[in-house]
């Protein structure tokens, strides 16, 4: 085994001994686990932090985010031999480059590193568990597992989150950190990016829900990182938009400002003020809020409409100026035909203005007989870099960043027309003949890694964190506002080798705003992490509920005491379907949630009151497709049955739905139905609700949680419901029940033996059943 930390030791007291010894016994704790792996001083001495603090590591990309966490798993497993690594990122082909690398370097048998994704099934998933000692999963799937009680995760010593950015919002990173802080014996959690976000608030954030207490940051610049970082030429190509193209834009830019003009005199803008997307999106966002309290006067609801005209006309000119007059078209055409079968009032408005309708005509007497002069710059730039008559070229890899997949593909043809080997990466969604599966990506991946092609076109999906290595030359269609998407792209080349990137701008274009304001953010992030990393607290953290933290054994034992089970927690039985709703995670600490298969509703809160829970979207579908109808009839087999309708949006506005129509139903639902109707804020509310009425319920003894109809109709259902009283039974155990013994009659003679043998039924439930069916009623 070679060597694998060197340090020259110099001290002046027994402080500083003590110190060097144990970073000492820190590094030679990993030796046995790695394998031809030779750590950067960088990623030593930010190994020394991670080891005591829960950190976040941001990095550039390519420079070793990953062998940091290969480190820490090794010194974590040495420190909790028996204890399991859990590694997260946000997709399939991210975390199978993650079990590469550890396959390639760490010292431990391949069948104990397991991949866990979203096609490996939830039983499967329960059973490598229990056999693995390091996994490597997408964190929706584990999520999942955690609400259903599937995985046990106490025994996780170290949980790594990639691309930790993501931990915003609602985002699955965030609930399985606070579950892991919550449960595990020995916590640690290492966050990893290459860009945190661009201002204090993001990066507090994403601090906060991964229960951040250091920030390691290296740069570019950094004199330890310097040595490892290769060059990367930067160069600026500027094209000027044609004559026929500014004509259209003239039309477009006209009927852009006459909106401005309308929603000035109805009292919403300010003139002389420019309006940037994000403003018109926060104002629309306003208005929405407005109308959800009831202010529905005409200013309000015009201002709204005019609003959703001004963001389709700003796409309009975004695509003309940056993509070209095929997609242009393609999206007016769109807008034409929604305006024909009346689908959307802003498209129908749209297609009545004269300065809009003018910019159609334009169009259609040009498109087709001219192309964005971006894409003819771009057919240059790969002709020069892959000369035919220059050998050296056939091994060049070129990737083509593309903001619009209809422009990926365009971008694509075209180059394929010219002989180069090009294919479009794009997600999984399936537009217009293209999308891709997880698996088609990977083997896509292989083979350009390979230069079985020379030209990787890709939409968004590409950007984060795929490790193709020495990519000659990364191309930016377009510029991107994003500090984030900016630093991901270009991370893409000057891996092994100097690297280059060409970023194609239209003058006097949104190119152009868009180029400053991505490397403004980039800036102003690197500025923020910085004044965030001096000032970061390292006091106790709390939980997003407000729960001290354990950090020391006393803390750690206090903690779980107060999370043994409490024997009067609410139940609550969520239908399993539910299982990526918000509302189960606001529930799951607070209540002894089951995940059950619910034939009727969505939560069950005692054996009379049945949940039927609907967002104010799925509400309104529900009346137009007719399942709200069916659902009534069915739910009125409980003897108290609820819907909960959440959300602040206008019940009225989601759909093209006359309003008498919701009136009628939401009248037939109260009075007909006699079914209350309650509308909640959002999850937590949702949430609030359910345990105030599961309390009411179960403290006042009024019923236990089971499935229990209020009136049976088949006898198949008569059936359950008798057997589903019986205590401990409920549905989950009567269904078992009747297909075993097929009726009630064998059921009731069943020996204690053969009542054994059914699934879900253990000895207790059997001796239980036997003294129920056999024992004399005393008086």
């Amino acid at each position: 085994m070679p060597k694998v930390f060197k340090a020259v030791i110099s001290f002046k007291n027994m402080d500083t001994v003590t110190l060097i010894a144990e970073e000492y016994m820190k590094k030679d704790r990993v030796v046995n686990y790695l394998m031809d792996f030779t750590p950067r001083l960088y990623q030593e001495s930010i190994f020394s932090t991670c080891t005591n603090n829960n950190t976040m590591v941001v990095l550039p990309t390519g420079v070793g985010k990953t062998a940091i966490f290969l480190m820490m798993a090794a010194y974590r497993l040495s420190m909790y031999p028996k204890s399991k690594i859990l590694l997260l990122g946000p997709t399939r082909p991210l975390i199978e480059q993650y079990a590469e690398v550890f396959k390639k370097h760490f010292n431990l048998e391949a069948a104990k590193m397991t991949i866990f994704t979203g096609f490996v099934s939830p039983e499967k998933r329960a059973e490598l568990w229990k056999t693995s000692q390091i996994i490597f999963s997408t964190p929706q799937g584990l999520e999942n597992d955690i609400l259903s009680n599937k995985i046990d995760i106490s025994d996780i010593s170290l949980l790594g989150f990639d691309e930790s950015h993501r931990a915003t919002g609602e985002y699955s990173y965030n609930f399985v950190a606070k579950q892991y802080i919550k449960r595990a014996l020995h916590p640690r959690i290492l966050a990893l990016t290459a860009s945190p976000g661009t201002d204090h608030e993001t990066i507090n954030e994403v601090c906060k829900n991964l229960f951040i207490e250091k920030i390691e940051v290296r740069t570019t610049t950094d004199e330890d990182v310097k040595p490892y970082i290769k060059d990367v030429d930067i160069k600026k190509v500027f094209v000027e938009l044609p004559d026929e193209f500014i004509d259209i834009k003239k039309y477009l830019d006209a009927s852009y400002k006459s909106k401005f003009v309308e929603l000035k005199n109805l009292g919403f803008t300010t003139e002389g003020v420019k309006y940037s997307k994000r403003n018109i999106l926060g104002m629309q966002a306003e208005i929405h809020a407005k109308i959800a309290q009831g202010e529905r006067d005409f200013e309000t609801l015009k201002a709204l409409s005019l609003l959703a005209e001004v963001i389709k006309i700003h796409h309009a000119i975004e695509l003309v100026e940056t993509q070209g007059l095929d997609s242009l078209k393609e999206y007016m055409d769109k807008l034409q035909s929604e305006a024909r079968t009346g689908k959307t009032k802003a498209s129908i408005n749209l297609a009545r203005d004269i300065n809009f309708r003018s910019a159609y005509v334009k169009l259609e007497k040009v498109v087709g007989k001219f192309e964005h002069p971006k894409l003819t710059e771009l057919k240059k730039i790969v002709t020069e870099e892959l000369d035919k008559n220059n050998s050296e070229n056939i091994k060049k890899k070129i990737i083509i960043f593309s903001q619009y997949r209809d422009s990926g593909s365009k971008i694509t043809k075209e180059l394929n027309a010219l002989g180069f080997k090009t294919k479009l990466f794009v997600g999984q969604a399936k537009k217009k003949d293209t999308g891709l599966s997880q698996k088609k990506q990977k083997e896509m991946l292989e083979e350009f890694t390979n230069t079985d092609f020379n030209v990787l076109v890709s939409s968004s999906v590409g950007e984060e964190g795929l490790d193709i290595p020495q990519v000659d030359l990364v191309i930016f269609y377009e510029p991107v506002p994003s500090a984030i998407r900016k630093i991901q792209r270009s991370g893409r080349t000057g891996r092994l080798d100097d690297g280059r990137i060409i970023m194609l701008i239209t003058k006097d274009t949104v190119d152009e705003v868009y180029y400053h304001v991505a490397r403004n953010k980039e800036k102003r992030m690197y500025r923020t992490i910085g004044e965030i990393t001096k000032n970061y607290s390292t006091s106790k953290q709390k939980d997003n509920d407000g729960n001290q933290v354990a950090k020391t054994l006393m803390d750690f034992e206090e903690k779980v005491e107060e999370q043994k089970p409490k024997t009067n927690k609410l139940r609550i039985i969520a239908d399993y379907r539910e299982k990526g709703s918000n509302v189960l995670k606001e529930l799951f600490d607070k209540t002894e949630l089951g995940l059950e298969k619910l034939d009727i509703g969505d939560f069950l809160l005692s054996s009379r009151v049945i949940v039927e829970y609907k967002t104010v979207q799925d509400f309104v579908d529900s009346i137009i497709d007719g399942r709200l109808l069916t659902q009534l009839r069915e739910l009125k087999k409980y003897e108290r049955p609820l819907i909960i309708v959440e959300g602040t949006e206008d019940i009225y506005n989601v759909r093209k739905i006359h309003p008498n129509s919701i009136r009628g139903m939401i009248a037939t639902i109260t009075v007909s139905y006699g079914i209350p109707l309650i509308q909640t804020r959002n999850s937590k509310d949702t949430a609030e609700y359910l345990m105030a009425i599961a309390k009411r319920e179960q403290d006042e003894g009024k019923s236990e949680v089971q499935h229990h109809y209020n009136k049976p109709m088949s006898v198949k259902e008569q059936q359950e419901y008798f057997i589903s009283a019986l205590p401990n039974i409920g549905m989950g155990g009567a269904r078992p029940l009747l297909k075993h013994f097929k009726n009630v009659k064998n059921i009731i003679n069943a020996s204690e033996e053969d009542l054994k043998k059914v699934d879900l039924i253990g000895p207790k439930k059997s001796k239980t059943l036997k003294d129920i069916f056999d024992k004399d009623w005393e008086e």
